[in-house]
């Protein structure tokens, strides 16, 4: 079980990011009013309302485990453990450099390459569409499977996350690792990350 790695001099604004992106992911590197403009109709068609767009990270480490990171006590959904990840802005070049921002901030892993998308599922499912903590704004999420620079030094904000750990297929399935119960946010979040495990099996 790993602890909070101490602050090592970690600059405050994140690296200029500079990844590869494989062809599967061209719909996301683009800027998020781009995205949202190219869906207005499909959207209002479905009457749906939605003001940002989420991102999350699914990072696997040299043994084939992925990193969850564990939710501070004081925040939302405490205790409870997700992939990094984070709302896109409208400041960053594409949704995809808003996924690598985010990823810096919670984790100060580096993304070096994005692998692919990852949905809740084989079937990958309808846009799903959910509020923020306040209810005041709708988001949308898109994971994604990234390669980061180097995984051996994971460093978190305190104030989002107190914990980290890596984990298997079988420890995701039973959210629990040894004798430590895991329980992930939400049953979606967890579909996503043992879909990126068999997404890797199958290619």
């Amino acid at each position: 079980m790993s602890q909070i790695s101490p602050p090592q001099e970690n600059p405050t604004s994140p690296p200029k990011f500079s990844f590869d992106i494989d062809d599967s992911l061209g719909e996301w590197n683009v800027p998020v009013q781009q995205w949202l403009d190219t869906q207005k109709v499909k959207l209002e068609e479905r009457q749906i309302k939605l003001d940002r767009i989420a991102t999350g990270c699914v990072v696997v480490n040299p043994d084939g485990k992925v990193l969850l990171i564990q939710r501070a006590s004081h925040d939302s959904m405490p205790n409870r453990w997700e992939i990094p990840g984070g709302a896109a802005d409208d400041s960053d070049p594409t949704i995809l450099h808003g996924a690598a921002r985010e990823l810096w901030e919670e984790t100060r892993l580096v993304a070096k390459r994005f692998v692919r998308p990852v949905p809740e599922g084989p079937e990958g499912g309808d846009l799903r569409v959910f509020p923020n903590s306040t209810k005041t704004l709708w988001l949308c999420r898109f994971s994604f499977e990234v390669e980061v620079e180097s995984a051996s030094q994971v460093t978190l904000d305190p104030a989002e996350h107190q914990d980290f750990v890596w984990a298997t297929e079988d420890e995701v399935r039973a959210q629990k690792i040894g004798d430590r119960d895991i329980p992930i946010t939400h049953e979606s979040a967890r579909s996503v990350i043992l879909e990126s495990f068999r997404l890797r099996n199958v290619n």
